[in-house]
């Protein structure tokens, strides 16, 4: 029968012609409706099928199925006998639908919904769940962690130093003091791959600690620069001497205003005694579990990625040279951080301006 189907002739009329062309042409029909005018065009011109399939991608069937059709119905026979489902709109209903479906726990067992398995659980569609979520600013897949201070004394404190940056006491200073403990002084055992077109930098797995040591910042908030030193441990006592370090960059008697975080070693006898030797020096402690709070901590995260994570040390002392070595180059185009804290009267139900009884 199909060879029989390739024997018979298609001639168009004039109408025939001028519609199947027209359709050929279109830019707005449906992509197999566009494909089926060629394919009769084809035909009428007397291409072979091996010619055809050539062109339109197509199979002998497929040719033989839809000129049977053409030669019963002539153009009729050319639409689908199936037209697929109704494509589904995104309407108020359906978003709102999606969205509590989304806010509730999926019925399999898993952790969050994906567009697949929602799309099947509602009768949707997964592009009509991804476009709901898109408009909704919703990414079930991702996840952040959080920590809540419990710090009775959160708002006094936050406010403190919030104070201390948008509106810093004349002719002061104000340093973000921090330590990053236990930085390992890592030594690939095989070399570093360089990257190269469409290949990433390679490191091997196996590697080698030499050991570790402590950096100790300062950030002034003024100028983003930073002072720093390395420790080989991070003690009460090389805190001590950090902040004597700080204080001698400065005019004698200057009034110093340090950010510190809660660790039991800025609390010290060391640290009192210090802070009672320069009474032109004062700590400002963040609440418990707010290192947000602290400017260093984003010059920490610079640090980490641009010199720890992928960084090669062939001894403490190697890694204790780069560190250093990358502050001083960053001091050289430092600027200071833009803090901005859009509603005071959110959270903080004193005043911002805590630090005015300091200037």
């Amino acid at each position: 029968m199909l060879v029989g189907m390739k024997n018979k002739m298609i001639r168009l009329a004039p109408p025939e012609r001028t519609e199947l062309k027209r359709r050929a042409a279109s830019r707005s029909l449906a992509v197999e409706d566009v494909r089926r005018a060629k394919l009769m065009l084809l035909l009428a011109a007397g291409r072979s099928y091996s010619q055809i399939c050539a062109k339109l991608a197509c199979t002998d069937r497929y040719i033989s199925n839809w000129k049977k059709r053409f030669l019963a119905r002539r153009i009729a026979g050319l639409a689908s006998a199936y037209k697929g489902r109704k494509a589904q709109r995104l309407t108020v209903a359906m978003r709102a639908r999606i969205l509590a479906a989304t806010a509730k726990p999926p019925t399999d067992g898993s952790t969050h919904w994906s567009t697949r398995r929602l799309g099947g659980h509602l009768k949707a569609s997964h592009s009509l769940v991804a476009r709901a979520w898109r408009q909704a600013g919703i990414k079930p897949q991702r996840m952040r962690r959080y920590m809540a201070s419990d710090d009775p004394q959160f708002e006094s404190k936050a406010a403190d130093v919030i104070g201390l940056y948008l509106n810093p006491p004349t002719h002061a200073a104000v340093f973000c003091v921090d330590e990053k403990s236990a930085i390992q002084a890592l030594d690939r055992l095989d070399p570093v791959l360089p990257l190269s077109p469409g290949r990433a930098e390679r490191h091997g797995f196996e590697y080698y600690r030499h050991g570790t040591l402590s950096l100790y910042a300062a950030l002034e908030t003024a100028t983003g620069e930073i002072l720093g030193k390395t420790a080989a441990r991070h003690t009460s006592a090389e805190f001590v001497d950090f902040l004597e370090q700080l204080i001698a960059t400065q005019p004698a008697q200057k009034q110093i205003h340090i950010i510190a975080d809660n660790l039991s070693a800025h609390k010290t006898k060391l640290v009192e005694a210090f802070l009672a030797q320069h009474p032109n020096v004062r700590l400002h402690y963040t609440p418990t579990y707010s290192s947000w709070l602290n400017q260093v901590e984003n010059w920490f995260s610079k640090l980490q990625r641009h010199v720890i994570a992928r960084g090669v040390f062939s001894s403490v002392s190697d890694l204790a040279k780069k560190l250093m070595r990358y502050i001083r180059h960053y001091n050289k185009t430092a600027t200071p951080i833009r803090w901005i804290y859009d509603n005071p009267a959110h959270r903080m139900t004193g005043a911002i301006r805590a630090t005015d009884t300091l200037h």
